[in-house]
């Protein structure tokens, strides 16, 4: 076990966590179409369950050799390559456990909807990252650079874009009234 790998997974739980609590606090009470129990859910799988599969068999070795080995060897690689599907198949808020590849050709693959708990989730998680970094503007940057790649269907990214421009305005209406603030006094 590597303490290392123990230290982000407990630190990215807790920046999870954070954005959470800050669109909790900041955005829900306006968000009035969010059912109720969507974000019980929400607030629910981001505190007790959140990547609860990374200490698995099946993703801990691999990702804490991946990362924090030193050495990404063909077999390194290849076994977390394995591990991350897991993670994927086994965690709703990566919009990659969303598409359906069907057996039969004429059916291809579906893009289906996710559920605006594991969307809420799915932001926390990219969030997160923002949040260790202190730029909390960073997910918007990354989410540009990444949106074209995503498999969302449409209704998914037209949430996803709705609660990223929530938070963009509210941060920006935060960073003004300190402005004014420091103008004040």
């Amino acid at each position: 076990m590597s303490e290392k790998y123990d230290e982000y997974i407990k630190e990215h739980k807790t920046n999870v966590i954070k954005a959470f609590e800050w669109m909790k606090e900041n955005l829900f009470p306006e968000f009035s179409d969010i059912h109720t129990q969507s974000l019980i859910d929400a607030e629910y799988n981001i505190v007790y369950k959140h990547d609860e599969s990374k200490t698995d068999p099946e993703e801990y070795d691999a990702y804490d050799k991946y990362f924090y080995g030193g050495n990404r060897s063909f077999e390194v690689t290849q076994n977390f390559r394995y591990a991350w599907l897991h993670h994927i198949h086994n965690n709703p808020h990566h919009w990659q456990y969303w598409i359906l590849n069907n057996d039969e050709a004429e059916e291809g693959e579906l893009i289906l909807d996710m559920p605006i708990e594991y969307i809420i989730e799915m932001i926390c998680d990219w969030w997160s990252f923002s949040w260790k970094k202190g730029n909390l503007e960073e997910i918007f940057k990354w989410y540009d650079n990444h949106k074209a790649y995503m498999k969302l269907s449409i209704s998914t990214r037209i949430r996803v874009q709705e609660l990223l421009d929530m938070i963009y305005k509210k941060l920006k209406q935060i960073e003004e009234e300190k402005n004014n603030e420091t103008r004040n006094n």
